[in-house]
């Protein structure tokens, strides 16, 4: 950020207090000579980073991505398929055909087996025998030993006890007590609650206007004319000090950046241009190219000379094989019959084979000796 991108800060507006007049500059200066250092070193580290990320970070990156693609990713499927290959297909091939068969034919078949033929039949047994003679008999037991006498004591003995308890309860206790809540206790809880109330509201607003008279409006005075001119002033301050840092940062930047290229760079592009890439030149012109077309015309005529020197070996060789054993005698001079391929005598060609010389050796021997 800086002042001809964001423009100058707003202007003063009549009317905001004494206290804003008072602290709007030594705040601003202030702010500004703290917020400084903090904005050079920012700055210092932006182009920091940016230079370290175009030299360093970008160069790794492409360098990891290509040992990523060129020898991380082949090894990396390579293992997965040796992972596969050893741990992964052998345990499923010896579910699918060893544990599964086994569990299926060894134990789930004989069981099913055994439920459908046995348990079933044992079961459906056993429930008839529960349904058809226990349950009945169970039900007749309880009902002569439990059920008949208990109906026969609670007829006969505890109902009509009850009845005449009840009358008792409900005319010397339950109707006293009503007549009493009723015409005695309601009215004292209604005066009660009503004296509490009276007094409790007197009291809250008793403690409300002290409250208030107190503490709410000299903090709400303290607020409004203190320290929310100040808190204004202070974020603004910080936003002006902010863009002038920007421009001091940029400013010094520049200086020095100006010193570095007349004290570094320009020396080293005069001394570049002035003196390395004449000597350059120099050398390319009059010392790599006659040397380079040198070592070319030494390299031919080596080729050269071991052209003619294997040509001569070769001759040499043949002229010792033929006076060692001889001329070979063949019935027919025009060709030879070992050879499959098509030749002027021969019509058919045999798949593969490089057709030879329509001129034979031999001929051309006849050829010398006539």
């Amino acid at each position: 950020m800086d002042l001809e991108k964001h423009g100058p800060p707003p202007p003063h507006e009549g009317g905001e207090g004494c206290v804003t007049t008072l602290v709007r500059m030594p705040v601003r200066i202030v702010v500004l000579v703290l917020v400084l250092p903090v904005r050079m070193l920012w700055d210092l580290l932006v182009v920091g980073g940016r230079a370290l990320e175009r030299v360093l970070l970008r160069p790794l990156g492409r360098a990891l991505q290509w040992v990523y693609d060129q020898v991380l990713a082949p090894v990396g499927r390579a293992l997965v398929w040796l992972a596969l290959a050893l741990l992964v297909r052998p345990w499923v091939g010896l579910w699918r055909y060893v544990a599964v068969p086994v569990a299926r034919y060894g134990v789930v078949v004989p069981l099913v087996w055994l439920h459908r033929a046995l348990l079933t039949p044992a079961g459906h047994g056993l429930r008839w025998l529960y349904d058809r003679l226990l349950v009945p008999a169970v039900t007749a037991l309880v009902t002569v030993l439990l059920v008949w006498p208990a109906a026969g004591v609670w007829r006969y003995l505890l109902k009509p006890v009850g009845t005449g308890a009840h009358w008792l309860v409900t005319h010397l206790l339950v109707l006293p007590g009503v007549w009493v809540y009723r015409y005695v206790l309601t009215p004292v809880g209604h005066g009660v609650t009503w004296t509490l109330r009276t007094a409790g509201r007197g009291l809250r607003s008793g403690v409300v206007w002290l409250v208030m008279t107190l503490f709410v409006l000299p903090l709400g005075w303290v607020y409004r004319c203190v320290l929310a001119p100040l808190g204004r002033e202070i974020v603004a301050a910080v936003g002006v000090a902010w863009r002038i840092a920007g421009f001091i940062s940029r400013a010094v930047g520049r200086v020095l950046a100006w010193l570095a290229w007349h004290l570094a760079g320009a020396p080293v592009t005069w001394v570049y241009r002035a003196v390395c890439t004449p000597v350059g030149h120099f050398l390319r012109d009059a010392v790599w190219a006659p040397t380079r077309q040198a070592a070319l015309e030494a390299g031919r005529a080596a080729r050269g000379a071991l052209a003619s020197a294997r040509e001569t070996f070769r001759a040499a060789r043949r002229d010792a094989w033929r006076a060692l054993l001889g001329r070979p005698q063949v019935a027919d001079a025009r060709e030879l019959e070992g050879s499959a391929a098509r030749t002027l005598g021969r019509t058919t060609t045999v798949p593969s084979v490089a057709p030879v010389s329509e001129i034979s050796l031999l001929d051309v021997e006849n050829v010398e000796r006539g």
